[in-house]
């Protein structure tokens, strides 16, 4: 069984990802940057590091929420440029303001879109990047199945997601932490409490590591590779099509 938000309502996940992240979307940015403590914002970089060498023209953000990610690969790659999609309104509203902000709107172009279901032709993109989505995709594979089939052969993907900690004392503090305070001050900035306890649900039931690896083989990438980073919390999924 899949891990929801609102375990007492019908909706479907994807249904209910968009009406969570719409609920937290005026928050989000502060509790990202506050819950890591900034430490989001170096997996990201490091991260976009790791393909700046490579062809990046066109570059496809999956679940782009409120853009961080596309700002900062409009930072770090050569993009000409950046279309970003996701499900909530809410969070593409505050991200278009940044963008528009940073005076960014002629190099990034943030869209409603369903990372499951691209509404962009085979071949397209020479980059397909996504932080921090993928565990909310319905399912993983389609997802994952659409993002190859959009990007051009020999073009790269790149996913950035929460993992498992393994090793003690580490993994004992990350889950205190992610299950019991996490919880309560998302709740107490955000309104709401379930966002937050997701969280580590949704951590704890994603297929991380070699794992994803299979699935994201299956989907069709090759020459894949794994790194994680702060003792585990964050892997890096590089892979070609």
């Amino acid at each position: 069984m899949s891990v929801v938000p609102y375990k007492n309502s019908s909706d479907s996940k994807k249904d209910q990802v968009a009406d969570m992240f719409d609920s937290i979307s005026g928050k989000y940015d502060f509790l990202n940057r506050l819950l890591s403590g900034g430490v989001d914002i170096y997996w990201r970089k490091k991260a976009l590091g790791m393909i700046k060498d490579r062809k990046n023209d066109l570059v496809l953000d999956i679940a782009t929420g409120t853009g961080d990610l596309a700002i900062e690969a409009n930072k770090i790659l050569k993009v000409e440029k950046i279309i970003g999609v996701d499900i909530s309104e809410g969070m593409l509203n505050v991200g278009k303001e940044k963008i528009k902000k940073l005076g960014l709107s002629n190099k990034i172009d943030l869209q409603m879109g369903d990372s499951e279901k691209l509404l962009f032709d085979n071949n397209t993109f020479d980059t397909v990047i996504v932080s921090f989505g993928v565990r909310n995709f319905e399912n993983l594979l389609k997802g994952l199945t659409d993002m190859c089939r959009v990007l051009k052969p020999g073009g790269t993907c790149l996913v950035v997601e929460f993992s498992k900690p393994a090793n003690f004392p580490f993994k004992q503090f990350y889950w205190f932490y992610s299950t019991k305070i996490l919880p309560i001050i998302g709740k107490l900035v955000s309104k709401d409490s379930s966002a937050y306890s997701y969280l580590p649900e949704s951590v704890k039931a994603f297929p991380d590591g070699r794992a994803f690896l299979d699935v994201f083989e299956q989907a069709g990438f090759r020459e894949t590779s794994v790194k994680t980073l702060t003792f585990g919390i964050c892997s890096i999924y590089l892979g070609k099509k």
